[in-house]
């Protein structure tokens, strides 16, 4: 169906007409709509998939292991039926039910990608690892000095007022470490490192001192502050089933957070289980004047209108809505004349991991579980280039205390079980992957999904720039670790495919020039400025921090500036 073609059958254009449209409810959809909203435009929030209201929805945030069928372990013959989301650190039998299944939206895989989804109000912020830190000013002029990718429009100051806003709001933890690589925030008191833990910093940052191992940052409520509990959240219980959605609000969410606060207002609309097919673009107006959508239950059409269209639908199907606007004026997708739009498609490089043993104290332990762990920001190719690889990685560690492992049955084995065990240290790498114009998504020619909308080709893979960036954080790794005195160190490389990261960035990417980026520092298309990107795939690169702090400051600011727009009668 053409975009051009406008075909109205439900109650009329008056009624289905919004000042701004926002497709999607994750992380980036929910700070759109709540700036939106509390600067006073009616809004209509669209979900693909089913409500989820906090509180009311998380059947099994409160449940016992043995309360969960097999104990929370899903059964081989599912797992069979769902080789990729089974693959998912966060899936079990107590969260299945806020992920994609394999089977219920089939994958095309040009090259191994496993692409994780989260169909529901909320998205994929309610199964989020929740860790969160400012990128710096060498990520932002990373692309400029290193040649890769293309320049950012904008630097970390431009961002730096909006990464205070949103961290303000939404409630971070962590240490104000002062380390230029890792620029300090708004932050809630930290999480506390364990005795190995700080050992284990001690002894690294004394051998290196351009290595500084830092409490990790995470969007979890330490000490609430009032914006917090006018936010209806509460404080951090220390559970980890933060998965299971949460009914303390202790972590950042759209549903314990950012939709409430817009709904709030009285300006929005949500409305659910519709699909998004396209944007609609008029030619005779220059500009996109709203959505298609198709009920994903009955399957049939309709049309919303706004003047504001903000595309929050996740990376690769905000890609995919893209792709398939099309129209005379883009008939390759909307905004897309260079044909970059679905390129450079970029990720997080998790293959490697470190364990090792460690001789600690075995008179301590350690209470609750922690939802963050000790970190190490990038310390490679920071000033200048010095590996025979570009970029560089993050380092996470943690240090912990296992079971021992008891014979026989009975009393004195229930005993045996119920002392913990020596200390034992993980360390894993987050690197940064090279955007490259072959790692990419289009859509089929001739495969569709069940509502008639071409289904999405992964091609994305590693190179050997990844490669060579692991072997080194697994030699760099090992040597900390054994210089910090950690015995019966291994090594080890994953080989997964990339997508398990969830950090997929890129498609729709910033940048100065409308001949190779799609958006401008505003996150605008260049060439339909009322339409605005923010989620992942409006990234220029990925950094070696966690993206969904800057998928928040990014649309906070974007939302802002549309508003200003508006009212100027620009927009």
């Amino acid at each position: 169906m053409p975009n051009d073609s406008v075909n109205i059958n439900n109650k009329g254009v008056a009624q289905n007409t919004y000042d701004a449209i926002v497709i999607g409810s994750g992380i980036s959809g929910g700070w759109a709509a709540k700036t939106l909203c509390e600067n006073g435009l009616k809004t209509l929030m669209v979900e693909r998939g089913r409500d989820v209201v906090h509180l009311k929805d998380y059947p099994t945030a409160s449940k016992n292991p043995w309360e969960l069928p097999h104990r929370g372990n899903m059964p081989l013959q599912i797992e069979k039926e769902n080789p990729v989301v089974s693959r998912c650190y966060a899936y079990g039998s107590a969260t299945d039910h806020f992920f994609v299944k394999d089977k219920e939206h089939p994958y095309i895989q040009e090259k191994p990608f496993d692409w994780i989804r989260g169909y529901q109000v909320g998205g994929k912020s309610l199964l989020w690892a929740r860790q969160t830190q400012r990128w710096s000013r060498f990520d932002f002029e990373g692309p400029a000095r290193d040649g890769f990718a293309t320049d950012w429009p904008i630097r970390y100051n431009d961002l730096a007022p909006w990464y205070s806003h949103v961290e303000t709001f939404a409630g971070i933890s962590g240490n104000y470490d002062g380390v230029e690589t890792l620029p300090d925030g708004e932050f809630l008191p930290p999480w506390e490192m364990n005795c190995v833990e700080k050992d284990i910093r001690e002894k690294i940052t004394a051998q290196h001192k351009n290595r500084f191992v830092v409490q990790g940052r995470c969007a979890h409520l330490t000490q609430p502050k009032p914006i917090h509990i006018e936010q209806g959240r509460t404080q951090c219980q220390a559970r980890s089933l933060c998965e299971r959605g949460c009914p303390y609000g202790g972590y950042f969410s759209s549903n314990a957070s950012t939709i409430p606060w817009a709904q709030k207002t009285g300006n929005l609309t949500l409305k659910t289980n519709s699909i998004v097919h396209s944007v609609i673009y008029d030619d005779s107006k220059n500009s996109a004047i709203g959505v298609r959508i198709i009920d994903a239950q009955s399957k049939t059409t309709s049309e919303f209108f706004a003047k504001i269209i903000f595309v929050n639908a996740a990376c690769l199907n905000t890609n995919l809505i893209l792709l398939n606007s099309v129209s005379s004026r883009f008939p390759n997708g909307l905004g897309n004349d260079n044909g970059l739009l679905g390129k450079y498609i970029a990720f997080h490089n998790y293959r490697g991991t470190v364990t090792a043993t460690y001789d600690g104290p075995l008179d301590k332990y350690y209470y609750g579980r922690r939802p963050t762990q000790p970190m190490m920001p990038n310390f490679r190719n920071v000033y200048r280039q010095e590996t025979d690889f570009q970029r560089g990685y993050m380092c996470f560690f943690g240090a912990g205390r296992g079971r021992v492992d008891a014979d026989g049955i009975g009393a004195e084995a229930k005993d045996a079980m119920t002392e913990a065990g020596g200390w034992y240290v993980s360390m894993m790498m987050q690197g940064e992957t090279i955007p490259k114009a072959t790692n990419h998504v289009r859509l089929s020619k001739d495969q569709q999904d069940d509502w008639g909308i071409p289904q999405l080709i992964t091609s994305v893979d590693y190179d050997d720039n990844d490669v060579r960036l692991m072997n080194d954080f697994l030699t760099q790794g090992s040597e900390m670790l054994d210089n910090a005195g950690c015995k019966d160190i291994r090594r080890h490389d994953s080989q997964q495919a990339p997508g398990l990261d969830i950090h997929e960035v890129g498609g729709c990417r910033m940048g100065k020039d409308p001949k190779t980026s799609l958006l401008n520092k505003w996150n605008q298309l260049h060439h339909c400025n009322n339409v605005f990107v923010t989620d992942g795939a409006c990234m220029t690169s990925t950094s070696t921090q966690n993206p969904s702090l800057t998928f928040m400051a990014l649309t906070a600011r974007a939302a802002s500036f549309a508003v200003e727009e508006l009212k100027k009668g620009n927009l």
